[in-house]
């Protein structure tokens, strides 16, 4: 992987993949790992080719986002006050390619799009379990990033 300018906070960590003749064994999360911050919920979503899904942040919910099959670009935006990277955007394409795992800590703006062209999954390890009242949306301040 290039080298990518993270955001404060944000940990990209390299996943191991172990071949086997009867199928491979892909490495997720444990908690020994660096990222982890507690387990509530574990859930899959998927994306089509060339869909965007809507900016979002989580108030207190830390993601761990891995892409297992098919490839999907993530763009992050930190517009915290005091943070040492507001203002800047982040960029990173996960796949079985580009096998890492993306920890977000709350407050961060984050949205991705399917950029394989068949099926794209991501599974999110999270701290806490889904909350709407802990997510905010937002498409009006993210316009300058380009797909």
């Amino acid at each position: 992987m290039d080298k990518i300018e993270l955001l404060k906070g944000v940990v990209l960590t390299p996943l191991k993949r172990i071949s086997n003749p009867l199928g491979d064994v892909f490495h997720g999360m444990k908690k020994s790992d660096e990222g982890f911050n507690g387990f509530e919920e574990a859930y899959f979503s998927t994306i089509h080719h060339d869909i965007i899904k809507s900016w979002k942040r989580h108030t207190k919910m830390t993601l761990n986002i891995i892409v297992p099959v098919g490839s999907i670009r993530f763009a992050l935006f930190d517009d915290r006050e005091n943070s040492e990277t507001n203002g800047k955007y982040m960029d990173v394409t996960l796949s079985l390619d580009n096998y890492y795992r993306l920890t977000v800590p709350p407050n961060i703006w984050m949205t991705f799009k399917g950029v394989g062209n068949s099926l794209n999954l991501l599974l999110n390890i999270s701290n806490l379990e889904h909350d709407p009242a802990e997510v905010d949306r937002d498409d009006s301040n993210m316009k300058e990033f380009s797909w």
